[in-house]
C-alpha cells in the first residue's frame, strides 16, 4: 500500500524564496471527490498524471500515482474535471536539506499560499523555518480536493484564520 505523510502549514513570510530549486505551473481537476477518495487528475509542465488519493482526514493518507499521456490529461481536465480546476505555482524549496513544497494559488484560490514538507513516518523530526506559520494539516479545507469544491475567494474571514 502507498502512504504520502504530508504536513501542511501556512506562511510568514516570503523568505523561502532566495532558496528555490525549481518550479512547476500545475492545472488539477477531480473525476471524483467524497468523503471517502479522490481521483486527480494534473498536468504539470509537459507531464501528466492520475491520483488517487483516500478522504482521511489527517498527515497519513493513502495514495496511488500514476503517468497518463499529456493530451489524455488536457481532454480529461477539459471535459470530465469539476470546476473549477486548481491552478498553481509550486516551488520546490530546499531548506536544511529537507524539501518543502510551496504552492501559490491561482483563479479562484488566489491569494492562498500554503507550504508542505512530505516525510517518511509521522513522528520524523524536521527543522522548522523562520518563514513557516501555522500548521493547517488537519483542516481539510486546504485539501486541495476541497478548495475545488470551496474556492478561496469563497471563504469568510474566521475560514481564513485557522486559528
Amino acid at each position: 500500500m502507498a502512504t504520502e505523510i504530508e504536513r501542511k502549514y501556512l506562511l510568514l513570510s516570503e523568505d523561502w524564496r532566495s532558496n528555490i530549486v525549481k518550479q512547476a505551473k500545475m492545472v488539477q481537476g477531480y473525476l471524483e471527490s467524497n468523503e471517502a477518495i479522490s481521483i486527480r487528475i494534473r498536468t504539470e509542465g509537459e507531464s501528466a498524471n492520475i491520483n488517487i488519493k483516500s478522504g482521511t482526514l489527517g498527515i497519513s493518507r493513502t495514495e496511488y500515482e500514476y503517468s497518463i499521456p499529456l493530451s489524455d490529461a488536457t481532454e480529461m481536465l477539459d471535459k470530465m474535471c469539476a470546476r473549477p480546476l486548481i491552478e498553481k505555482v509550486r516551488y520546490w524549496v530546499d531548506y536544511q536539506g529537507f524539501m518543502w513544497e510551496v504552492d501559490i494559488f491561482d483563479g479562484e484560490n488566489a491569494g492562498l499560499v500554503v507550504a508542505e514538507i512530505e516525510l517518511n513516518h509521522e513522528h520524523q523530526s524536521f527543522p522548522m523555518p523562520d518563514w513557516v506559520g501555522q500548521e493547517v494539516s488537519m483542516h481539510k479545507r486546504y485539501y486541495n480536493s476541497l478548495l475545488m469544491a470551496h474556492p478561496y475567494c469563497r471563504w469568510s474571514d474566521d475560514e481564513r484564520n485557522p486559528g
